[in-house]
């Protein structure tokens, strides 16, 4: 049979060949044409075939044990096994060939050593090449599309970085809790047995009481670790290691060692997630934490006395000291937990109380509006007003401005200066809320800083968007502008000029603005706001420069002028106008701080917030999204907020959004009134005007 089979591939091989000399046209069977190869190109065909099969075969003839069989035997039965294979249609004849070499191999082999080889053999010349070949093109594509998958690798790691903190935090708190049950149940006594012959008794029971100890220790660090402090990390790292090490000497407790440097590893490895410098003792253990902690230290203790039920209590028990007595060594580890939550819990007690701080004084304003004067964005030129407290980094090349209304502690947009240190004014603010009880929210923050937002457990709620006009080559001249050039044209018919004053010249012409304002606030019966919107203050307007425009000599509207550093934004901010002004001349005024933007060199300029704009609307969009849009479309009634837009699309703008963060949940009403209490600098300034 087999004889046959060789005989007929034999002959298909020949007549291959033959066609493949005499046939030079391709061969044609209905639609389908193959040209054949050249003679040569037929030959070089087969006998890089036959090197393969012959390779193949004495790779699988090396491993195999039959050394009672000649090559050219075992080739034939090679051969056979690999057409078989092929025949079957199952996939690299797995199986198939493995069966056909078997049964038809003539040796004396035991079948389980051929088995074996054959194992071999598939890994030799199957997974090997594979893997090889997969790494080879793997590796051609990482580099063809390294950018792309350098983006990826970026946020990967940003998700680890937001991940393997909590995953940490879990981990070391899961830790402390085996380590008090560990302490709270028998040990093994064989292996007390082994450790006696080793340690005196006063080791085991010292590193008995001490385990336990530094499983409390866990648990409470544990808070600290999600707040990501470098000093937690440190000391977490410590008592882990004192864990493993105490584990074992307890009684060789390898389980619990194995975990405990394991978690270490892991926390090793992390030291670029923990970067805060904070004091342990200034964050607040929420009501979570509390119960938390609560149910480990109750459920061990349950445990420990269930688990040594069967012993009788007596008071002698508190001074037993023996190697296979467990219980004593329990009573005496649960006084230890005890005095040391005991103990954590009065020094918190008895540290000094956080004032609630009132607005920065005049140096802290004067030294934060240098470092505002420098930002690029001009929003930060806010806490020149003086009506906000301020918090500065450690160099004081940084700061955080915020108001204090109920327990809302609101930070106005995101933190100035360094952008290092964002992070880490962010986290300090946070835990002066939760040092007093407070909620942190920060109000008009922009998209970039929202995973710093995330990071702090806040929810993000949509506030609207922040018209911007780009200045790159921006002229009246296009065609999209038809309605600017004519008001500007305008204006200028009717006697309009308009100038713009350096702060010296605005310190010595203050009567003169003074009337302008209070004239516009007599009219619209209405009073100055505050936090989020500029007041009018000597102290404030003589700080900036101010945009005016006169009319015929008079001076009928004003607005000052926040330049952006590294002439990244220009904007304005408190905007006042005369009732007889010319209309449209608080737009005339825009023009020309968008002409005078453009000549400078800035690249923005910023025409402020358009509140509730742009929040989506769908049906399953958040509550808050729909209530927001609701009050865009129909809350006219209160305040024209699609008028507003309206009004500063004509600028053709590029809208950003701007978004609140703060605590969700049922407080989000009470953080918005309490926002709106700052603004409106009190609470009958929400229903007034």
């Amino acid at each position: 049979m087999r004889g046959r089979g060789c005989r007929r591939s034999g002959r298909l091989l020949w007549r291959y060949l033959a066609a493949c000399w005499k046939l030079r046209r391709p061969v044609r069977i209905r639609d389908w044409e193959m040209a054949l190869p050249a003679p040569r190109l037929s030959l070089v065909q087969l006998g890089l075939a036959v090197t393969d099969v012959a390779l193949a075969g004495a790779v699988l003839f090396v491993l195999l044990p039959v050394a009672d069989v000649p090559f050219a035997v075992f080739l034939g039965v090679y051969v056979a096994a690999v057409a078989t294979g092929l025949a079957s249609h199952v996939s690299g004849g797995l199986g198939v060939f493995e069966s056909v070499v078997l049964f038809a191999l003539p040796t004396s082999a035991p079948n389980p050593e051929l088995v074996a080889s054959l194992v071999a053999y598939r890994a030799i010349y199957y997974i090997c090449p594979f893997a090889i070949g997969l790494l080879a093109i793997g590796g051609e594509a990482l580099l063809r599309h390294r950018l792309r998958v350098a983006g990826y690798a970026g946020a990967v790691s940003k998700g680890i970085t937001l991940v393997a903190p909590r995953v940490l935090t879990f981990a070391t708190f899961l830790a402390g809790a085996i380590l008090l049950a560990s302490g709270a149940t028998p040990s093994m006594g064989s292996r007390l047995g082994l450790l006696g012959q080793v340690l005196p008794l006063g080791a085991v029971e010292l590193s008995h009481f001490l385990a336990s100890v530094v499983g409390v220790g866990l648990l409470l660090l544990a808070r600290a670790l999600q707040l990501r402090l470098n000093a937690a990390w440190a000391l977490t790292l410590a008592l882990l290691v004192a864990g493993a090490v105490l584990s074992l000497l307890k009684g060789i407790a390898f389980e619990e060692a194995s975990a405990l440097l394991l978690t270490a590893s892991a926390l090793a490895l992390s030291r670029r997630h923990f970067r805060r410098r904070s004091s342990l003792w200034d964050h607040r253990f929420t009501p979570g934490w509390i119960v938390a902690i609560a149910l480990v230290l109750a459920g061990t203790t349950w445990l420990g006395f269930f688990a040594h039920k069967h012993v009788e209590y007596s008071s002698d028990l508190w001074w037993t000291f023996q190697l296979k007595r467990d219980a004593p060594r329990f009573l005496r580890a649960s006084v230890g937990v005890a005095a040391a939550v005991a103990a954590f819990g009065l020094a918190r007690l008895l540290r000094p109380a956080r004032r609630r701080v009132g607005p920065a004084t005049a140096a802290e304003t004067e030294e934060a509006t240098g470092i505002a004067l420098a930002a690029r964005e001009t929003q930060a030129q806010l806490v020149a007003l003086g009506d906000k407290a301020i918090l500065f980094s450690e160099s004081r090349r940084s700061f955080l401005m915020y108001g204090t209304a109920g327990r809302s502690w609101v930070a106005m947009g995101d933190p100035v200066g360094e952008a290092a240190e964002a992070e880490e004014l962010a986290w300090e603010f946070r835990e002066r809320c939760d040092a007093v009880g407070g909620w942190p929210v920060f109000y008009e923050v922009s998209p970039e800083r929202l995973p710093l937002y995330v990071d702090l457990g806040l929810s993000l709620f949509k506030l609207g968007g922040e018209a911007r006009v780009p200045l790159g080559g921006f002229t009246l001249d296009s065609p999209g502008r038809k309605r600017l050039r004519q008001t500007h044209v305008k204006l200028l018919r009717e006697g309009c000029t308009f100038a713009l004053w350096e702060p010296a010249e605005v310190r010595a012409r203050l009567a003169e603005l003074q009337a302008v304002s209070d004239a516009w606030l007599a009219g619209r019966r209405t009073r100055e706001k505050g936090f989020s919107l500029g007041f009018f203050s000597p102290e404030y307007v003589g700080r900036m420069p101010a945009a005016v425009v006169f009319h015929q000599g008079r001076l009928v509207a004003f607005a000052t002028v926040w330049r952006g550093g590294e002439r990244e934004e220009l904007s304005v901010d408190l905007m006042r106008q005369l009732d007889d002004a010319p209309a449209s001349t608080m737009e005339f005024l825009f023009i020309k701080m968008l002409l005078l933007g453009s000549s400078e060199g800035y690249r923005w300029f910023n025409l402020g917030m358009a509140p509730f704009s742009g929040i989506e609307t769908h049906a399953l969009a958040p509550l808050w999204n729909r209530i927001g849009a609701l009050l865009f479309q129909r809350g006219g009634d209160f305040y024209n907020f699609r008028g507003l837009r309206a009004y500063k699309e004509k600028f053709d703008p590029v809208w950003r959004p701007r978004y609140l963060a703060t605590p969700g949940g049922l407080i989000v009403p009470q953080v918005l009134a309490s926002v709106g209490s700052l603004v409106s600098r009190g609470l009958t300034g929400i229903v007034r005007k």
